[in-house]
């Protein structure tokens, strides 16, 4: 096989993963697709059983953080605590869609920034939905709120997102760093988002609702109480694991099992019914595209990343920022954030004439892009997931209809304040 026919062929096959994975054959899930393009990788020989095993294992550290998230997320669910948030909010909102709308918004920033963006996608989005349904009110306002905060805050802690451990790796930041460096402009692409998406939506947040639907006296059960607390307390650990610049992966998987594993005792209960429900097949959907990413490397592909960051380091550094952000960005919508991280993250710590600051830019170009496309983000998978479950479609066009208003304004505005701060 010619190198010019096996590079052809391995951008073949992450093309059509890519666009398989958009369109989903038969409505089949996606991680079918993205194992299949690994698989014909493999069976073409354009990457080795021993380096699709090896790229497979340097996820380890995200696979144990999404399984550990995951897990005290379905705790919590179980628990009844995001039905009880759900509730709380629309009762607060005393029948103004206007008001509900930034309530969902509030409380889907507080989970994506403690418990990741997957945890906004798999366990809120759900319980969002069986309010708004109750509700009466037009659904899409507060689905995609769900949605698009789970990218636009899941820089604000390195715990937001597990893709903010794959850019940085073994050189992520510790907490106080990392605050310093993203706080302002995570908190500029927050309220820019929420800003463009509430003018979006101006038209189907108009009419009122009655509030009294729900029960005044709705109480978080002792089990309920539990969760929240374990919550917090995990949270809590996963900070102080973040500040001693500990990787994240371990400590998540661990606090999970922890958890569960005390409440069971204490109910006498199995937590197979917990480890169930969790989406198992983030796992292979992760693995497959890493394997992909892999195989683009032989491409030269991590050499004209590398040829990429260091043209953008060359430039002003307000304009090199930018071009590496919107860079990062759009390729993130081609081949999901993860993968992409992995490979931004190589191509920045193998290359020495690298501006600083363009590894951040960088950083929220990955977490940000993915606001353009459903493919731009595991999370966004997730969630379009969770609403079929409930019943729920949302196209993939209606998302990127959206996105092209949200994904660039938030994103210049948070690299124009990272510039300048």
């Amino acid at each position: 096989m010619t190198i010019e026919f096996a590079e052809l062929s391995i951008w073949f096959i992450a093309a059509v993963t890519v666009a398989a994975m958009i369109v989903r054959p038969f409505h089949t899930p996606e991680w079918p697709w993205s194992l299949l393009g690994a698989f014909f990788l493999l069976l073409l020989g354009l990457i080795s059983p021993t380096e699709a095993f090896s790229t497979f294992l340097k996820g380890a550290d995200v696979y144990l953080f999404l399984i550990g998230m995951m897990l005290m997320s379905e705790f919590a669910r179980e628990e009844g605590v995001f039905r009880w948030i759900a509730d709380m909010i629309s009762k607060k909102s005393y029948g103004s869609p206007q008001r509900l709308f930034f309530l969902v918004y509030i409380i889907g920033t507080v989970v994506t920034i403690f418990m990741s963006n997957d945890a906004t996608a798999v366990v809120l989005t759900p319980a969002v939905y069986q309010v708004v349904k109750r509700s009466g009110v037009i659904h899409r306002p507060y689905l995609f709120a769900c949605a698009f905060i789970a990218n636009t805050a899941s820089f604000v802690l390195p715990i937001s997102n597990p893709a903010n451990l794959v850019v940085y790796r073994e050189n992520l930041p510790g907490l106080f760093k990392w605050i310093q460096i993203f706080i302002l402009p995570s908190l500029v692409a927050i309220v820019t988002t929420y800003f463009v998406l509430r003018y979006y939506f101006r038209k189907d947040l108009q009419n009122s609702f009655i509030s009294e639907v729900f029960s005044t006296d709705a109480k978080l059960s002792d089990g309920g109480l539990m969760a929240l607390c374990a919550l917090c307390v995990g949270t809590l650990l996963l900070l102080v694991s973040s500040y001693f610049e500990i990787r994240l992966g371990l400590p998540t998987f661990v606090i999970a099992t922890g958890v569960i594993g005390i409440e069971c005792l204490r109910k006498g209960v199995r937590p197979l019914q917990t480890f169930r429900q969790i989406a198992w097949g983030v796992i292979p959907l992760v693995g497959g595209l890493f394997v992909i990413v892999e195989g683009l490397n032989k491409t030269q592909f991590l050499a004209r990343t590398q040829e990429f960051f260091v043209y953008c380091s060359s430039l002003p550094i307000f304009l090199g920022e930018i071009v590496a952000a919107f860079g990062i960005a759009l390729l993130s919508n081609v081949a999901n954030n993860l993968p992409v991280g992995l490979l931004t993250g190589a191509a920045l710590q193998q290359g020495a004439d690298f501006s600083p600051s363009i590894m951040n830019a960088a950083l929220i170009g990955v977490d940000l892009g993915p606001n353009l496309s459903v493919t731009g983000s595991l999370a966004t998978i997730l969630w379009m997931m969770a609403l079929r479950r409930e019943g729920e479609s949302m196209s993939a066009r209606e998302f990127l209809k959206i996105g092209v208003f949200v994904m660039p304004v938030s994103l210049f505005c948070a690299i124009f304040v990272l510039a300048i701060f």
